[in-house]
């Protein structure tokens, strides 16, 4: 099967990883085959393993239009989210292309950091998003109560922000919605095991509503075990447009729409 993505009008990829080195040594291609889909905005994150990669998700959008950065230290590198290392997400964040600070959030089913150095770092996140005005982008595995705790300790940012790749139930996704967050779903929708997360899909407000691909990971259905790319979204915008009967076009305008919203594009 051809890798080949028919253009389904507009639409955005709300969270990829260009900076992976399993994207980043074909991002011209990949870039043009995501705008050849009409795929208009692409959110860049940085956040995983070292600081290097937040510094390359930076530059990337100074030569691609259309695509902008979020930075900050993913849950699983929680550990070495010290004082100097939100200084330097600080420092990176004053760049015009950074549009969000994240990922950040709580992954209590790898546990790659101990859950005190998690906490203390989704604090930090939340705090440095409130400072710099930017709205926070939110990992969240398995962790839902918690992440709704910290967050309401702390404080929403007041720019907002986005529960990325959403794969809990209905009852969280209206507690994430009665805080403010926008919901995201990536090609985990398009599994055949994942029947609870479309229902969810069908019910989240059209407004609070984003797609991604978290690429290079999580390729939909029928590319799944491939290489994820941006591309590839206009397959999960396809499959939930079928959930909530709506015109795929349609959706997919309202939800770049959101994405500019959410990350003050507009």
């Amino acid at each position: 099967m051809s890798d080949a993505v028919l253009p389904v009008g507009e639409t955005a990829d709300s969270h990829c990883h260009l900076a992976d080195p399993r994207l980043h040594r074909d991002l011209t291609q990949i870039i043009a085959r995501a705008r050849a889909a009409g795929v208009t905005t692409l959110i860049s994150v940085g956040a995983i393993g070292a600081i290097e990669a937040d510094r390359l998700t930076v530059r990337i959008p100074e030569e691609n239009p259309g695509v902008y950065a979020a930075v900050g230290v993913h849950p699983h590198n929680a550990s070495d989210c010290d004082a100097s290392r939100v200084n330097d997400l600080r420092a990176l964040a004053r760049s015009p292309r950074v549009v969000a600070i994240g990922e950040s959030g709580l992954d209590f089913h790898y546990m790659h950091s101990p859950v005190p150095a998690q906490e203390e770092a989704l604090r930090r996140h939340l705090e440095l998003a409130s400072e710099l005005d930017k709205p926070i982008v939110i990992h969240c595995r398995d962790a839902e109560a918690r992440v709704l705790a910290i967050v309401g300790e702390t404080r929403m940012p007041p720019r907002g922000g986005v529960i990325h790749c959403f794969t809990g139930d209905a009852e969280a996704a209206g507690r994430f919605l009665e805080m403010g967050f926008a919901i995201s779903f990536s090609g985990i929708l398009t599994f055949r095991n994942a029947a609870a997360i479309r229902a969810t899909a069908a019910m989240v407000p059209v407004e609070r509503l984003m797609v991604e691909t978290d690429a290079p990971y999580l390729a939909p259905e029928p590319y799944r075990g491939k290489r994820n790319e941006p591309s590839f979204v206009t397959r999960t915008l396809e499959v939930l447009a079928q959930l909530r009967n709506e015109d795929t076009a349609e959706l997919g305008t309202r939800i770049a729409a959101n994405v500019r919203r959410l990350f003050g594009l507009t």
